[in-house]
């Protein structure tokens, strides 16, 4: 019997806390346990697995649309679900979430390497921005785990650019989102644009956007007023 994630809303509109099978919780989840000492337990790959480049933490969000958005209640409603360290601890964990065109409302998952918090502020973004790819419905599952794969298996080629990947589900369209750490380095943006093109198998003429967290720290929003490229 396979478990999937609980993340269905309360009778008020916010996000159930519950986001893990009560039956049983893999290392990945036991990962964001603190320990006796109240720090977290580092996730390691386990005997014989195939080690990530670096660890990666899925995290989940969940708004309602009509409430105003700023920084604390964004960073109240964004939930950590797990750490995976091997390509085994990866795919134990996705096999149970939710896949994202089954998500409903404004709600987006989040996969970024340990220790960055998916938020503008997070020192290792602040400085960064992100390329945006809107989807029509029905096509956010299969992009999703295409550059979550591209991203675990380093084929972005910029070092320690990328800081992690999010697919926004909306109620008339998806977006997918990959943040960069230096947003005025041309040669990495363009390379990571080329490389989302390539992977994603992207059709010539698709629109691509690319925004500066400065810039959504402006407008506090993440996906108007972007710069578009062809």
């Amino acid at each position: 019997l396979i478990y999937r994630f609980s993340l269905k809303d309360d009778d008020t509109g916010d996000q159930d806390s519950s986001a893990v099978p009560r039956e049983e919780k893999s290392d990945a989840e036991n990962s964001s346990i603190p320990n006796s000492n109240g720090r977290r337990k580092t996730i390691s790959p386990g005997a014989g697995e195939h080690p990530l480049q670096y660890n990666y933490t899925f995290w989940y969000s969940r708004r309602t649309p009509s409430r105003p958005a700023n920084t604390q209640s964004y960073e109240q409603n964004i939930r950590q679900i797990g750490t995976v360290a091997s390509v085994e601890q990866f795919w134990k964990f996705y096999s149970h979430l939710v896949r994202p065109g089954d998500l409903t409302g404004h709600s987006d998952f989040h996969l970024f390497k340990e220790g960055i918090k998916p938020m503008w502020e997070d020192e290792a973004n602040k400085n960064g921005g992100k390329w945006i790819i809107r989807l029509r419905k029905g096509l956010a599952s299969r992009f999703w785990e295409n550059i979550i794969l591209a991203m675990l298996g380093e084929q972005f080629m910029v070092g320690e650019e990328i800081c992690g990947v999010v697919v926004s589900i909306r109620f008339q369209e998806d977006i997918l989102s990959i943040w960069n750490k230096t947003a005025n380095d041309q040669v990495t943006t363009s390379r990571i644009r080329d490389t989302l093109r390539r992977v994603l198998n992207l059709p010539p003429n698709t629109i691509m956007e690319y925004k500066t967290h400065n810039d959504s720290l402006k407008d506090n929003s993440s996906f108007r007023n972007t710069k578009i490229t062809l």
